[in-house]
């Protein structure tokens, strides 16, 4: 009987420290919870918000491209619209047959004034290998006389016109406006096509009018594209409207870092971060 009532107390011993263990993880847990709802209620500093706005990419500029003289287009490299150039490259060619031609005539008269002008100096006494040492004002009269300056810039005339017959892309940039073809006559004043500077680049979007101080000139934005939505590209705030539309819309500009992937008219989704 004693022996029965030893062992009944040693179980109800054994009982008593094993819920003593299993009650005390809980307690830690719950003072563990506690804490670490405390810390997430506190505010943190470093929380940033984005705003993301829509837009689209335009050029600074687009620039006609003309011929300064009235010729026929014997060669024209210009193929289609959105066709790539680089700045320099040559792209149209105009007939220089007749300006070649006034040119060959400008010179035999050129050397027909230069002998009349040694004329007029050697029959005022200076010998032929002695004529630079007439002096300034003589000479500058003998000039005059023989028709040996209106010769000379008649010359220099036609060769500057002939280098007109070359026509080159003064920027680099995609063809727009294509206004002529092959065989067309060129007229001065006339834009034969356009090309787009793709260099320089701007995007262009609105944003509400409570938005408007975050885009302060000189603010720095992320811009991506629907065509390659993995590529960031640099922008820098370039310029704000100061007037407010009717639907308290502002219209913002940013100047874009030049990229090959990015090209005018393109959707443009713009970001900035603000703490």
């Amino acid at each position: 009987m004693r022996f029965s009532l030893i062992c009944v107390f040693t179980l109800i011993l054994f009982s008593a420290c094993q819920q003593k263990k299993n009650v005390q993880p809980d307690s830690e847990k719950t003072d563990t919870q506690m804490v670490t709802s405390e810390e997430s209620s506190l505010p943190r500093q470093d929380v940033t918000s984005t705003t993301l706005t829509k837009g689209k990419i335009e050029s600074v500029r687009e620039i006609p491209v003309y011929s300064r003289i009235a010729e026929q287009i014997v060669m024209f490299g210009v193929e289609n619209t959105g066709q790539m150039v680089k700045k320099g490259q040559v792209l149209v060619r105009l007939n220089d047959v007749a300006l070649r031609d006034k040119i060959l005539h400008s010179r035999a008269k050129l050397e027909k004034a230069e002998f009349q002008y040694q004329a007029i100096l050697m029959g005022q006494g200076y010998k032929h290998d002695r004529l630079d040492a007439a002096p300034e004002n003589i000479k500058k009269l003998a000039r005059i006389n023989s028709g040996y300056n209106e010769a000379e810039t008649e010359l220099h005339e036609l060769e500057h016109q002939l280098s007109y017959c070359t026509i080159t892309a003064p920027v680099s940039g995609a063809v727009s406006q294509i206004k002529n073809t092959l065989y067309g006559a060129a007229q001065p004043g006339e834009a034969l096509f356009y090309i787009v500077d793709t260099e320089h680049l701007k995007v262009c979007f609105n944003v509400l009018e409570n938005e408007l101080a975050k885009y302060e000139e000189g603010a720095i934005l992320t811009v991506t594209t629907v065509t390659f939505p993995s590529e960031r590209h640099k922008a820098t705030v370039s310029a704000f409207s100061p007037v407010i539309d009717s639907n308290g819309m502002a219209h913002v500009e940013a100047t874009l870092e030049p990229h090959p992937h990015l090209m005018p008219g393109m959707t443009a989704f713009v970001t900035i971060a603000t703490l």
